[in-house]
Protein backbone atom coordinates (compact mmCIF):
# COMPACT_ATOMS: atom_id res chain seq x y z
CA UNK A 1 0.00 0.00 0.00
CA UNK A 2 1.13 3.63 -1.00
CA UNK A 3 0.76 4.56 2.74
CA UNK A 4 -0.31 2.81 6.20
CA UNK A 5 -4.25 3.19 6.72
CA UNK A 6 -5.46 5.82 9.46
CA UNK A 7 -9.50 5.29 10.22
CA UNK A 8 -10.77 8.68 10.77
CA UNK A 9 -13.63 7.59 12.49
CA UNK A 10 -17.51 7.57 11.47
CA UNK A 11 -18.40 10.16 9.60
CA UNK A 12 -21.69 12.06 8.80
CA UNK A 13 -22.49 13.49 5.33
CA UNK A 14 -26.03 14.55 5.14
CA UNK A 15 -27.93 11.30 6.06
CA UNK A 16 -24.77 9.37 5.17
CA UNK A 17 -22.72 7.36 8.17
CA UNK A 18 -19.74 5.18 7.21
CA UNK A 19 -16.33 4.93 8.58
CA UNK A 20 -13.74 7.57 7.19
CA UNK A 21 -10.72 6.25 5.80
CA UNK A 22 -7.20 8.03 5.19
CA UNK A 23 -4.34 6.54 3.47
CA UNK A 24 -3.90 2.92 1.03
CA UNK A 25 -3.73 5.32 -2.50
CA UNK A 26 -1.45 7.72 -1.07
CA UNK A 27 -1.09 10.49 2.25
CA UNK A 28 -3.84 12.34 2.43
CA UNK A 29 -6.12 10.22 0.15
CA UNK A 30 -9.43 9.36 1.47
CA UNK A 31 -11.06 5.96 0.49
CA UNK A 32 -14.66 4.34 1.58
CA UNK A 33 -14.88 0.39 2.87
CA UNK A 34 -16.89 -1.19 0.28
CA UNK A 35 -19.28 -2.54 3.29
CA UNK A 36 -19.61 0.58 4.08
CA UNK A 37 -20.77 1.49 0.09
CA UNK A 38 -23.45 -1.25 0.14
CA UNK A 39 -24.87 -0.13 3.40
CA UNK A 40 -25.30 3.31 1.82
CA UNK A 41 -26.94 2.17 -1.45
CA UNK A 42 -28.94 -0.24 0.67
CA UNK A 43 -27.70 -3.85 -0.75
CA UNK A 44 -25.73 -6.80 -0.18
CA UNK A 45 -22.17 -6.56 0.38
CA UNK A 46 -22.02 -9.41 -1.49
CA UNK A 47 -24.11 -8.04 -3.99
CA UNK A 48 -21.00 -5.31 -4.03
CA UNK A 49 -18.46 -7.40 -4.38
CA UNK A 50 -20.03 -9.47 -6.67
CA UNK A 51 -20.35 -6.43 -9.11
CA UNK A 52 -16.87 -5.99 -8.21
CA UNK A 53 -15.51 -9.31 -8.98
CA UNK A 54 -17.77 -9.66 -11.79
CA UNK A 55 -15.95 -6.33 -13.08
CA UNK A 56 -12.55 -6.25 -11.63
CA UNK A 57 -10.40 -6.22 -14.44
CA UNK A 58 -11.48 -2.21 -14.63
CA UNK A 59 -10.30 -1.64 -11.19
CA UNK A 60 -6.90 -0.86 -10.84
CA UNK A 61 -5.27 -2.41 -7.89
CA UNK A 62 -2.98 0.21 -5.65
CA UNK A 63 -4.99 3.15 -7.87
CA UNK A 64 -8.84 2.16 -7.84
CA UNK A 65 -9.05 -0.64 -5.13
CA UNK A 66 -7.25 -2.64 -2.55
CA UNK A 67 -8.36 -5.97 -1.32
CA UNK A 68 -7.67 -5.57 2.59
CA UNK A 69 -8.03 -9.45 3.49
CA UNK A 70 -4.46 -9.59 1.11
CA UNK A 71 -2.72 -6.95 2.79
CA UNK A 72 -4.40 -6.80 6.62
CA UNK A 73 -2.62 -9.34 9.09
CA UNK A 74 -4.09 -7.74 11.90
CA UNK A 75 -5.98 -4.16 13.44
CA UNK A 76 -9.52 -5.10 11.37
CA UNK A 77 -11.80 -4.71 14.43
CA UNK A 78 -10.58 -0.80 13.94
CA UNK A 79 -12.50 -0.35 10.69
CA UNK A 80 -15.20 -2.64 11.90
CA UNK A 81 -14.95 -6.38 11.44
CA UNK A 82 -14.81 -8.88 14.21
CA UNK A 83 -12.68 -12.14 14.06
CA UNK A 84 -15.58 -14.39 12.96
CA UNK A 85 -16.72 -11.62 9.84
CA UNK A 86 -12.80 -11.48 8.44
CA UNK A 87 -12.27 -15.06 8.80
CA UNK A 88 -15.63 -15.33 6.59
CA UNK A 89 -14.63 -12.92 4.41
CA UNK A 90 -13.28 -13.41 0.31
CA UNK A 91 -12.82 -10.17 0.10
CA UNK A 92 -12.24 -7.15 1.73
CA UNK A 93 -12.52 -3.93 -0.80
CA UNK A 94 -11.18 -0.34 0.14
CA UNK A 95 -11.85 1.74 -2.67
CA UNK A 96 -10.24 5.26 -3.34
CA UNK A 97 -12.60 8.03 -4.96
CA UNK A 98 -11.42 6.65 -8.66
CA UNK A 99 -12.96 3.52 -7.72
CA UNK A 100 -16.00 4.19 -5.66
CA UNK A 101 -16.82 6.08 -9.46
CA UNK A 102 -16.14 3.43 -11.71
CA UNK A 103 -18.54 1.29 -8.92
CA UNK A 104 -20.85 3.66 -9.45
CA UNK A 105 -20.93 3.55 -12.83
CA UNK A 106 -21.63 -0.07 -12.42
CA UNK A 107 -24.73 0.27 -10.32
CA UNK A 108 -25.30 3.54 -12.55
CA UNK A 109 -29.24 4.82 -11.16
CA UNK A 110 -30.07 8.17 -10.27
CA UNK A 111 -29.76 7.76 -6.61
CA UNK A 112 -26.22 6.21 -6.84
CA UNK A 113 -24.89 9.71 -8.37
CA UNK A 114 -26.76 11.74 -5.95
CA UNK A 115 -24.80 9.99 -2.84
CA UNK A 116 -21.49 10.26 -5.04
CA UNK A 117 -21.93 13.96 -5.46
CA UNK A 118 -22.71 13.46 -1.27
CA UNK A 119 -19.12 12.14 -0.61
CA UNK A 120 -17.01 13.74 -3.42
CA UNK A 121 -17.98 17.43 -2.14
CA UNK A 122 -17.90 16.46 0.98
CA UNK A 123 -15.88 13.95 1.93
CA UNK A 124 -13.21 13.11 -0.84
CA UNK A 125 -12.89 16.39 -2.14
CA UNK A 126 -11.69 17.75 1.75
CA UNK A 127 -8.18 17.37 1.76
CA UNK A 128 -7.60 19.26 4.81
CA UNK A 129 -4.79 17.66 6.23
CA UNK A 130 -7.18 15.53 9.20
CA UNK A 131 -3.73 13.77 9.84
CA UNK A 132 -2.57 16.96 11.19
CA UNK A 133 -5.06 16.87 14.02
CA UNK A 134 -7.01 20.26 13.40
CA UNK A 135 -10.38 19.67 13.46
CA UNK A 136 -11.38 23.12 13.83
CA UNK A 137 -9.75 23.87 10.00
CA UNK A 138 -11.54 20.65 9.02
CA UNK A 139 -14.74 21.55 10.23
CA UNK A 140 -14.49 24.98 8.48
CA UNK A 141 -13.29 23.45 5.42
CA UNK A 142 -16.97 21.28 5.34
CA UNK A 143 -18.86 24.39 5.76
CA UNK A 144 -17.09 26.32 3.58
CA UNK A 145 -18.05 22.94 1.01
CA UNK A 146 -21.59 23.23 1.96
CA UNK A 147 -22.10 26.42 1.40
CA UNK A 148 -20.78 26.64 -1.55
CA UNK A 149 -23.01 23.36 -3.13
CA UNK A 150 -25.95 25.38 -1.40
CA UNK A 151 -25.58 28.56 -3.06
CA UNK A 152 -24.73 27.01 -6.61
CA UNK A 153 -28.15 24.62 -6.17
CA UNK A 154 -30.04 27.79 -5.00
CA UNK A 155 -28.22 29.81 -8.02
CA UNK A 156 -29.48 27.36 -10.56
CA UNK A 157 -32.93 27.16 -9.45
CA UNK A 158 -33.35 30.64 -10.08
CA UNK A 159 -31.57 30.43 -13.71
CA UNK A 160 -34.18 28.30 -14.62
CA UNK A 161 -37.11 30.39 -12.91
CA UNK A 162 -35.73 33.40 -14.74
CA UNK A 163 -35.69 31.58 -18.22
CA UNK A 164 -39.03 30.99 -17.72
CA UNK A 165 -40.29 34.16 -16.44
CA UNK A 166 -41.81 36.34 -19.01
CA UNK A 167 -41.60 39.66 -17.75
CA UNK A 168 -37.74 41.21 -18.54
CA UNK A 169 -37.82 42.99 -14.98
CA UNK A 170 -38.53 40.31 -13.18
CA UNK A 171 -36.29 37.99 -15.31
CA UNK A 172 -33.03 40.91 -14.66
CA UNK A 173 -33.63 40.65 -10.67
CA UNK A 174 -33.80 36.64 -10.78
CA UNK A 175 -30.85 36.39 -13.25
CA UNK A 176 -28.87 39.50 -10.89
CA UNK A 177 -29.48 37.74 -7.22
CA UNK A 178 -28.09 34.13 -9.17
CA UNK A 179 -25.23 35.87 -10.17
CA UNK A 180 -24.67 36.98 -7.10
CA UNK A 181 -24.99 34.02 -5.21
CA UNK A 182 -22.14 32.51 -7.15
CA UNK A 183 -19.58 35.44 -7.16
CA UNK A 184 -20.48 37.53 -4.19
CA UNK A 185 -21.59 40.57 -6.11
CA UNK A 186 -25.01 41.91 -7.35
CA UNK A 187 -24.13 41.93 -10.93
CA UNK A 188 -27.32 43.43 -13.45
CA UNK A 189 -26.79 41.13 -16.36
CA UNK A 190 -27.77 43.16 -19.77
CA UNK A 191 -31.13 43.60 -20.52
CA UNK A 192 -31.86 40.03 -22.79
CA UNK A 193 -32.47 40.79 -26.57
CA UNK A 194 -35.32 40.04 -28.42
CA UNK A 195 -35.30 36.86 -30.06
CA UNK A 196 -37.39 35.12 -32.57
CA UNK A 197 -38.94 31.72 -33.07
CA UNK A 198 -38.44 29.58 -36.32
CA UNK A 199 -42.53 29.98 -36.92
CA UNK A 200 -42.17 33.98 -36.60
CA UNK A 201 -39.35 34.29 -39.29
CA UNK A 202 -41.34 31.58 -41.30
CA UNK A 203 -44.79 33.39 -40.89
CA UNK A 204 -43.13 36.77 -42.25
CA UNK A 205 -41.34 35.24 -45.28
CA UNK A 206 -44.12 33.07 -46.33
CA UNK A 207 -42.48 29.51 -45.66
CA UNK A 208 -42.24 26.72 -42.86
CA UNK A 209 -41.02 26.47 -40.05
CA UNK A 210 -38.79 23.28 -40.88
CA UNK A 211 -37.46 25.43 -43.85
CA UNK A 212 -36.09 28.44 -41.80
CA UNK A 213 -34.49 25.59 -39.32
CA UNK A 214 -33.15 24.16 -42.28
CA UNK A 215 -31.20 27.19 -43.68
CA UNK A 216 -30.30 28.03 -39.95
CA UNK A 217 -28.13 24.76 -39.96
CA UNK A 218 -26.98 24.95 -43.20
CA UNK A 219 -25.47 28.40 -42.30
CA UNK A 220 -24.59 27.15 -39.38
CA UNK A 221 -26.21 29.80 -37.36
CA UNK A 222 -27.07 28.01 -34.24
CA UNK A 223 -24.68 28.03 -31.27
CA UNK A 224 -23.62 24.51 -29.22
CA UNK A 225 -26.24 23.36 -26.91
CA UNK A 226 -26.91 25.61 -24.54
CA UNK A 227 -24.94 28.82 -25.41
CA UNK A 228 -25.54 31.09 -27.49
CA UNK A 229 -24.02 33.56 -29.99
CA UNK A 230 -24.61 36.73 -32.07
CA UNK A 231 -27.29 35.00 -34.33
CA UNK A 232 -29.46 33.38 -31.15
CA UNK A 233 -30.04 31.43 -28.26
CA UNK A 234 -30.99 27.90 -27.01
CA UNK A 235 -33.87 28.00 -24.51
CA UNK A 236 -36.30 25.06 -23.31
CA UNK A 237 -39.91 24.60 -24.65
CA UNK A 238 -42.76 22.99 -23.75
CA UNK A 239 -43.45 20.10 -26.22
CA UNK A 240 -45.94 20.51 -28.73
CA UNK A 241 -47.10 16.96 -28.18
CA UNK A 242 -46.23 15.99 -24.67
CA UNK A 243 -45.23 18.01 -21.06
CA UNK A 244 -41.81 17.61 -22.09
CA UNK A 245 -39.33 20.23 -22.27
CA UNK A 246 -37.38 20.58 -25.78
CA UNK A 247 -34.12 22.53 -27.07
CA UNK A 248 -35.77 25.32 -29.02
CA UNK A 249 -33.44 27.91 -30.85
CA UNK A 250 -34.16 31.39 -30.79
CA UNK A 251 -33.20 34.16 -33.50
CA UNK A 252 -31.76 37.52 -32.58
CA UNK A 253 -32.00 40.39 -35.39
CA UNK A 254 -28.56 39.23 -36.59
CA UNK A 255 -30.15 35.54 -36.96
CA UNK A 256 -33.27 36.65 -38.73
CA UNK A 257 -31.85 39.15 -40.89
CA UNK A 258 -29.16 36.55 -42.25
CA UNK A 259 -32.52 34.32 -42.66
CA UNK A 260 -34.34 36.65 -44.48
CA UNK A 261 -30.59 37.36 -46.63
CA UNK A 262 -30.10 34.13 -47.78
CA UNK A 263 -33.55 33.69 -48.91
CA UNK A 264 -33.16 36.89 -50.63
CA UNK A 265 -30.37 35.50 -53.00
Amino acid sequence: MNSQLKVLGTKHIGKITFTGIEGGFGPGKKAILAKDTARIHNQPVGEINRRINNNRKWFKDGVDIIDLKSVMAQNHNEIGFTQNAWNRAKNIYLLSERGYAKLLKILDDDKAWEIYDELVDNYFNMRVAVKENKPAIVNQERLAIMKDNSATRKANILYKIAMHTKSDSSKEMLLAKAASLITGEMTIPVMEKKTYTATDIANECGIKAQAVGKIANRLGLKAEQPGQNKYGRWANSKSQYSDKEVPQWLYFEEGREAIKKELEE
